[in-house]
């Protein structure tokens, strides 16, 4: 494609819909970029992300490393991240104005810990770059023409022609809703929810709600599926860190069971029976003329400690000299591995992650461009990919977004 004046259509107003118009009029300044948004909001994940702040990415600098934070287009993501990485999109945002901070977990957030901050310089670049934006404009049938240009059909019966299409719709809850794309030849993945919290009902641990372990491990019986990091007890279960990771690396697997499961907590991360059977026992050895309840393992915060003690009928009141050998092994037992059931799950309506989508064979992650529509260029969440909470799932959107920009084709 020659630097001239070209008709480009972006389906999808978010993230990735604003990345790739950007790029766009980068590499082609003459050309007519227009964004079509099917709600009446734009970037509507960049606004509540990080409760409003907009985690923008992840400070991890090498791709491979990068890459472990995806359950599903870890390895097609490999290759893209070569061409823009985390890096690369910190020195886009400071480029145009955008001080950026690190916080200690890596997570990078704009200097005014305002989402505003991020929308505001999309919208700028785009007004200056002439980058045209409608709303209310729903997708509803795309077919190729003759000549090689696409008819785009929308809601209101409005058709419009386009020299290249950039797909960037983000993820839908479900499979009808990508009929569309669909009819185009494209093989869709199912989609399910990803990055959820655990519904607890009938647990109660939820009485602790606004409690936090900084560094719990949660496990899935008969699954390789671990994940450790801070858990949260809410009043509806368990969130955090901990529980969303294992929910977005076992979202195939949990929408299987109709999210009905049991959860192993180790309230002790990722420190085994056998070690922790040690640790306690110069615990309680070095504090033997204490209560048991005033003599708490330091990982574990009061209000819990006392719960567990609780759960397994061991008496506040008892002194830790007289801890029996079952007492430490039922101590030791719901330390390392407390059983939970879970019923239900819950997502935030305005930051839902699913996976599925387009599948990922059918894309270039050279190009983004689709192996079956010469013209047809993919992004975001609207691919079967998805990253766990940190800012992962902008930094996919980023990066497919430049490369689906750029309209190489192989």
């Amino acid at each position: 494609m020659s630097n001239i004046i070209s008709n480009i259509a972006i389906i999808g107003g978010g993230a990735a819909g604003f990345f790739a118009a950007m790029r766009v009029k980068e590499v082609y300044p003459n050309s007519q970029v227009t964004i079509y948004e099917k709600s009446d909001k734009i970037l509507s994940k960049v606004k509540v992300s990080g409760g409003g702040r907009c985690n923008v990415c992840n400070a991890v600098s090498q791709p491979d490393e990068l890459c472990k934070n995806y359950p599903r287009g870890e390895k097609q993501l490999r290759k893209a991240f070569g061409f823009f990485s985390c890096n690369d999109t910190i020195a886009w945002f400071k480029q145009r104005g955008v001080e950026l901070v690190v916080q200690e977990d890596n997570c990078v957030f704009p200097k005014s810990q305002n989402s505003q901050t991020i929308i505001d310089c999309f919208l700028k670049v785009c007004l200056d770059k002439e980058i045209i934006i409608h709303t209310k404009h729903e997708l509803t049938s795309l077919n190729k023409n003759d000549d090689g240009t696409f008819q785009l059909t929308f809601n209101h019966e409005k058709n419009i022609c386009a020299d290249k299409v950039i797909v960037t719709t983000g993820g839908y809850n479900k499979k009808e809703k990508f009929n569309w794309l669909a009819a185009t030849g494209h093989k869709i993945i199912d989609p399910v929810p990803s990055l959820f919290t655990f519904n607890m009902p009938n647990e109660a641990i939820r009485q602790l709600m606004g409690l936090v372990v900084e560094n719990a491990q949660a496990t899935l019986p008969g699954t390789k599926l671990k994940s450790t990091g801070p858990l949260l007890i809410t009043h509806w279960g368990m969130s955090g860190p901990a529980i969303l990771k294992l929910s977005a690396f076992g979202a195939r697997i949990l929408a299987e069971k109709n999210y009905q499961f049991t959860v192993l907590i180790n309230w002790a991360g990722n420190l085994k029976e056998d070690e922790l059977r040690v640790a306690l026992h110069k615990h309680f050895t070095q504090g033997q003329n204490k209560l048991i309840r005033n003599w708490r393992y330091s990982a574990i915060p009061q209000r819990l400690w006392e719960f567990l003690l609780d759960k397994i009928n061991i008496p506040r009141d008892k002194n830790c000299a007289a801890l029996g050998a079952k007492e430490l092994n039922k101590l030791l037992a719901i330390i390392t591995a407390d059983a939970y059931q879970v019923s239900g799950k819950t997502t935030f309506k305005e930051e839902f992650v699913t996976c599925g989508g387009v599948d990922l064979s059918e894309v270039s992650f050279r190009t983004m461009q689709s192996k079956k529509l010469t013209g047809l260029y993919f992004a975001g969440e609207v691919l079967d990919i998805d990253g766990i909470t940190g800012g992962f799932n902008f930094q996919a959107a980023w990066t497919t977004g430049y490369l689906a920009g750029s309209l190489q084709d192989e």
